[in-house]
């Protein structure tokens, strides 16, 4: 009984990570293929500098024709953290509060399991959970050089892995509140309520200087909105997320354990 939580809740998911990915790849590989038609256009640039809050909205930033900046204005800096929220904010709020309502995490529970076992395969679950769609976008983006399209592969290749970090903290989030709360309902809105609140404040904080201050509280910051895939992501934000997640799961133990399961 070492991963039967895990392949039960992937089973259950199956439909919705393989469509997820799919459309995420076609998606991108159409940004990518079109990108030979706008790399010279310098009229997107100015129009960008002329309209820097309303870029800024959509986590655009700084020039949008380079290889990087193509691929966070139209993937990485918005679309991709938003599908892979989806996905795991979704889980989380589903992975316990959802499951205790619908009876089957009754089920799950009356396995020879302990509860910091189950949580523990939900927690690697939401993991996977996170790399399904920034995994898809890192396999499309292959196809860069064959559209002029190439990127720091190496920056690409962590931008990855914080945009999946991120993803399962915002996850992270929605499954403490479920056992917090017993509510799949609850879980779901505030989660993602706190996810938009943090996603505007890294995104605006740039054009808004009274949000300069609470830019860096933002896992957003630390994973895409710091012009990370021209820059480079540092050891300090990878270590930010990291952290962040394993504190969350941490404080869902105890919480399960306390959840009056039905």
């Amino acid at each position: 009984m070492r991963a039967e939580v895990l392949r039960l809740d992937l089973r259950l998911r199956r439909r919705t990570l393989v469509g997820t990915a799919l459309g995420a790849a076609a998606y991108l590989f159409l940004v990518i293929a079109v990108y030979p038609s706008f790399r010279q256009d310098s009229g997107l640039d100015a129009m960008i500098a002329a309209n820097p809050e309303a870029a800024a909205a959509f986590g655009v930033s700084g020039s949008i024709t380079s290889p990087a900046g193509w691929l966070s204005a139209n993937m990485y800096a918005n679309v991709a953290p938003l599908l892979a929220l989806l996905l795991t904010v979704g889980y989380g709020a589903s992975a316990i509060a959802g499951q205790d309502e619908d009876g089957t995490l009754g089920l799950v529970t009356s396995l020879p399991l302990s509860r910091a076992r189950v949580l523990g395969q939900k927690a690697l679950t939401l993991l996977l959970v996170a790399g399904v769609v920034p995994v898809a976008a890192f396999v499309t983006s292959l196809t860069g050089p064959s559209f002029a399209l190439s990127p720091d592969w190496g920056h690409l290749g962590w931008v990855t892995v914080s945009t999946a970090l991120l993803a399962f903290d915002l996850g992270a989030v929605a499954l403490l509140l479920g056992a917090l709360t017993g509510s799949r309902g609850a879980a779901l809105g505030t989660a993602s309520s706190l996810a938009g609140v943090a996603y505007l404040v890294s995104a605006l904080a740039p054009v808004v200087p009274a949000m300069g201050t609470l830019r860096w509280l933002s896992p957003f910051t630390w994973a895409v909105g710091n012009d990370q895939l021209a820059q480079g992501t540092t050891f300090g934000e990878l270590a930010a997320l990291v952290g962040l997640g394993v504190l969350l799961v941490l404080a869902t133990l105890p919480a399960l354990r306390r959840l009056d399961i039905h």
